[in-house]
This record gives structure tokens, sequence and C-alpha cells, in this order.
């Protein structure tokens, strides 16, 4: 596995590699990895010739009550990670080498006012900044990204196609533990009942898709569902259930066309996210 820090040593090897004709996935991350990370590289790693993970704390994602500083960094850990997934060649760039300037700035107007996105001003800005830098100096075909974060998905999608960047971008469904809980770091500050009581947000949303499947069309209706069975089941505090349409992320009257369920739940020292993506016109139900 080959190790880059910087940005032209970088460009110059998988411009080679691109003129020889291969096929390029690209991961980017923030390190750290765990089993969601390694899922993305071992598709890209199924679907490309090389496969390129980046592993860089974005300090622009990070806000004001966020701090940048304690984010987990082990990069030696993460090395050996990114070789046992496959990966090729790891991009492992400083801050200073990732923004030498600042003569632009983006900014996100849509997808993000809603979900986890109306509590974090700004993050998707920094998303869109290093996702677009990183896109330029890869170069990739294929780009993965995991639809435990559908919100980022969405946004992603949505830079891709305003700016029209020739990458395709690979939806990876969630990984999850046997009984369904969307796997996450967060899950080891649950309690030992609150871990026996998680398991209910993913089968609240499979029991919300079957009674879309079985005709009903009614967003509310659905809501109050998934609501009512999480505070009869659960300890936890919803902090929020809705539904828009994917990956526009707009308000929707009916149950129709692609859209997501998404959900937040707060438990004593965790708070859990998870969603079901669902194409009901076309009856294709999409399990993330």
């Amino acid at each position: 596995m080959k190790k880059y820090t910087s940005i032209s040593s970088i460009q110059e090897f998988l411009v080679k590699e691109k003129r020889r004709g291969k096929t390029v996935g690209f991961v980017p991350t923030m390190g750290f990895l765990h089993e969601g990370h390694l899922t993305l590289a071992q598709q890209a790693r199924r679907e490309n010739d090389i496969v390129v993970m980046s592993i860089f704390v974005n300090p622009l994602q990070f806000g004001p009550n966020e701090d940048f500083e304690s984010y987990p960094r082990n990069p030696e850990r993460d090395a050996e990670l990114a070789r046992s997934a496959g990966v090729d060649v790891l991009f492992l760039p400083e801050a200073d080498e990732m923004y030498s300037g600042s003569s632009i700035k983006m900014h996100v107007t849509e997808r993000t006012q809603v979900l986890c996105g109306s509590k974090r001003e700004g993050h998707f800005d920094g998303v869109v900044t290093v996702v677009s830098k990183l896109f330029n100096i890869v170069g990739p075909d294929n780009a993965y990204f995991g639809l435990k974060d559908a919100q980022q998905v969405a946004v992603i999608e949505g830079l891709v196609n305003d700016l029209n960047f020739p990458v395709n971008i690979v939806r990876v469904p969630t990984v999850r533990e046997d009984d369904g809980l969307a796997k996450s770091s967060r899950n080891v500050y649950l309690s030992d009942s609150e871990r026996i009581e998680a398991p209910v947000l993913n089968k609240s949303l499979k029991d919300a898709e079957r009674l879309i499947r079985e005709g009903e069309a009614d967003p509310g209706r659905i809501i109050s569902y998934i609501q009512n069975r999480i505070s009869a089941e659960t300890s936890g505090i919803i902090d929020y259930i809705e539904i828009y349409s994917y990956p526009e992320l707009t308000p929707i009257d009916q149950l129709q066309g692609e859209f997501i369920i998404a959900l937040a739940v707060k438990f004593n020292k965790a708070r859990l996210i998870d969603n079901i993506i669902i194409k009901a016109a076309q009856e294709e139900i999409h399990h993330v």
C-alpha cells in the first residue's frame, strides 16, 4: 500500500495509472476507521482497479462547540485496517497542504436545513469544500459514501450534479449488527438496557416500510406510528422523526417516488440516528 502526504505526489501517481486505463475508486474519511469505512473500501475494491482512501480530519466541518483537537486519531491502526480492506493508496495530507489559500468559500443552499443539518450550521459547507478538493486531487471514477449519513450523501450528490464532477457516487448500505442496530462508535455509550432497546429504531422503520408497501401513503400516520412505537418500547427521547423526498430533502404530502424516513433518538449518553430510503412508486425498497 502506497502512502502520500502531498497533493502533487498523489496526483502524479494517479495520472500515470489512469493513463494506463486503470479505474479509481475513492473512499474519503476522517480516519479512526471502523467497520463502516472498511465496508466502503471493500466494495470499492470489488469494483475498481485502484482503491484510494483519504484520511483527513477536516477543520472546516467542526462548529464552535465541536472540538477539532480532541477528535480521535490513530494513523498507525488506520493504515493497517485500510491495508486489510484492500486499499492501494492512502492519502494523508495535513491541513496546511489542503488549505494553502482561502480566496474561495463554498456554501450549500439546499438539503441542509433539515434533519441533523439544521443543528450544525456551516458543517456541510466544510464537507463540500473538502470533498470538492479531494475529487479534484484524486479524480476518481467512483466515490463511495455510506447511507448511515444519508443527508451527507444527498448533499454530495447535489454537489456533483451542480458542479458537473465526472464521478459516480456509490451509495453503500449501512452496516448493521445482527439485531439490526446501525453500527456506530456511539453504541458503546448505551447502557445494557438501552442496548436491548436500541434495535427498536430499525424495527420501527422496517415496519413502517411494510405499512407503506401495504398501501399507507400518509406521511403523518407513518410518523405517528414510529413515534408511538419508539416511545412505548424504549427509554429514549425522540429528537426527530421526519420524512422528505430523497435526495432533494423537501417536504412531501404523499409517500411516492423516492423518499427518506429518518430519525434521531437520544438515550442517556448516546444520540442514535437511523433511516430508510424507499422508492414507493416502483415498489423498490432500499434498506439502508
